[in-house]
């Protein structure tokens, strides 16, 4: 079987997230064995053509049942390693030019309503107001999960970017505020305006935010991992806590990002305005907010009265 490290130096080399190298590593090997088996003939990537491409497509969405989005990601991982291999002049053509992605419907995120953010606003306030009374020691805890969360309701942060938000990144005064995200996705920077809601957030919490010499971070970790940031998983926990408390099912950062986005459209903010303010590549990734949603739907379909 063909050895693709050279295939992963070369994307380690432009960049790419390793949970993306780790899945083109999973998902060629796959293709090399279907190959194989179908051909009877040793894996060789010259050897491979465009009907192999369409019927190993074929094989993903038909004999293994692959949603859409699954199988578009195998052919996504073998046009960007054919695509490598013409580059270094070891294929004379690339076999999945052409190739069609599976047609899916456009994804439409998950945001919470008007009513969904009050909900989760208030469970959040009952759970700090709580702490303050009967915990004292935890209510320092309760604070900084109580900011982190505030914060990214109100910037889009996503959690990686929250977590490893460090002291310097951030400045502002009790009338205006900014946030520099140094390292998003794709390692691009962005600053975003911190308005009222976000700057009391994080006021209430450095004021009290313990000091640990050599750690920066702006949500420290506690307890025995005090020494480092707060990880993206135990941020992850503290959204979902809220959720129950809230009666939200399946709340995420991610969902706190979204609706962050579809305030800003709602309050008439451009499209442009808010792909720089969510550190979107293109305009096409910040269109979704303007799809109808399924909750879009169902509420439209509820204003229908039966005869």
């Amino acid at each position: 079987m063909i050895i693709f490290d050279e295939f992963k130096l070369y994307l380690e080399e432009q960049d790419y997230s390793p949970f993306t190298i780790r899945g083109y590593l999973m998902d060629l090997p796959s293709f090399a064995t279907w190959f194989e088996q179908i051909n009877d003939e040793v894996f060789a990537p010259e050897a491979v053509t465009p009907i192999d491409v369409r019927e190993y497509r074929q094989y993903l969405l038909q004999k293994k049942k692959f949603s859409g989005n699954t199988v578009n990601r195998h052919l996504a991982a073998l046009s960007k390693y054919f695509r490598f291999l013409l580059d270094q002049e070891e294929i004379e053509r690339d076999p999945t030019h052409r190739i069609k992605n599976v047609g899916i419907p456009s994804p439409t995120p998950r945001w919470l309503d008007k009513k969904e953010q009050f909900a989760l606003t208030r469970a959040m306030e009952k759970d700090l107001q709580f702490a303050r009374l009967r915990y004292p020691k935890r209510w320092v805890i309760r604070q900084r999960n109580f900011s982190m969360v505030s914060l990214m309701q109100h910037t889009g942060l996503r959690v990686s970017e929250v977590t490893h938000l460090e002291l310097v990144d951030i400045a502002f005064s009790e009338r205006k505020g900014i946030l520099l995200v140094r390292k998003g996705k794709g390692n691009k920077q962005r600053s975003i305006p911190l308005n009222v809601d976000a700057r009391k957030a994080l006021s209430s919490w450095l004021e009290i935010r313990p000091k640990i010499p050599g750690n920066d971070f702006v949500f420290i970790a506690s307890g025995s991992e005090a020494q480092g940031a707060l990880s993206s998983r135990t941020a992850q926990r503290i959204v979902q806590r809220y959720g129950k408390e809230a009666q939200l099912l399946n709340l995420t950062p991610h969902v706190l990002r979204h609706t962050f986005a579809k305030n800003l459209l709602n309050s008439g903010v451009t499209l442009e305005k808010v792909a720089s303010l969510l550190g979107h590549r293109s305009l096409d990734t910040t269109r979704i907010y303007v799809t109808p949603s399924l909750q879009d739907l169902e509420q439209a379909v509820s204003r229908i009265e039966s005869e």
